[in-house]
């Protein structure tokens, strides 16, 4: 059990604290304007700025503030122009950190991330360096005591979806990026409650860390998450619930 599954519930927790700060809403306006710059103000004909909005409405931002992302990202107003870059790297014992940024000053992101993991017992790798160890996925997550386990699978896997596991207290819903929207919408209609719903990546294996190296890896996850230009940011850490509620 990897915990993966608790790792992400904690992490959406935060998210909404985080809204409270501002933090989201400034990286879901990112994430809008540059989709719309990538793929055009559509969302019927962008899958990833219908994500985005998605998203940002999920967090109850204002329409306004969605509709000026978007008009951002078109060029109708002005606004800063962000580069989507991937960086990699590793923490403690070796796992594996892929990191997506948005940012209008490559250098500077770059140095300040050199920075967080020099601190926190990780360091700055090669492009491609761990980019092998994940799989891009739709990832869902599900609490046991919310659905029964055979209605899951049927309705997942009608909907397109790929494989469903046990972890913990939660089920995990996966399947091919394009089937994010059918496998979402699927279980929606049935009223099954979603704790996760993201495009993610899914490490193909685990590393597992306890005690000290646990809790310096928590810390650097959390300090990779704050910095501002961070979209996402997964490992491959194995990481026990018990450790992981507790430094939540």
């Amino acid at each position: 059990m990897s915990g993966h599954s608790k790792w992400h519930s904690i992490k959406h927790k935060k998210a909404a604290a985080d809204s409270k700060r501002g933090r989201l809403f400034t990286r879901l306006i990112r994430e809008m304007t540059v989709a719309a710059r990538s793929g055009g103000g559509d969302i019927n004909t962008s899958p990833r700025l219908r994500l985005a909005v998605a998203n940002a409405k999920a967090a109850n931002m204002p329409a306004e503030n969605i509709k000026r992302a978007i008009m951002r990202g078109t060029g109708e107003l002005p606004g800063v122009t962000y580069e989507d870059v991937n960086y990699e790297g590793y923490g403690p014992r070796g796992a594996a950190l892929f990191m997506r940024v948005l940012t209008d000053n490559r250098n500077r992101t770059v140095a300040e991330i050199r920075h967080i993991l020099s601190k926190n017992g990780g360091n700055l790798g090669e492009t491609g360096c761990v980019a092998w160890m994940f799989d891009r996925k739709s990832y869902f997550v599900v609490e046991k005591e919310a659905v029964n386990e055979e209605k899951l699978l049927e309705v997942v896997l009608n909907a397109g979806g790929e494989d469903m596991r046990e972890d913990g207290d939660n089920f995990e819903v996966f399947s091919a990026p394009e089937n994010f929207e059918s496998v979402k919408a699927a279980m929606e209609a049935e009223q099954i409650p979603l704790v996760v719903a993201e495009i993610s990546m899914i490490p193909q294996n685990y590393v597992k860390l306890e005690g000290k190296d646990a809790q310096t890896m928590l810390k650097l996850m959390e300090a990779l998450e704050d910095h501002d230009d961070i979209q996402n940011v997964w490992a491959n850490f194995d990481i026990d619930e018990a450790e992981l509620q507790a430094a939540s």
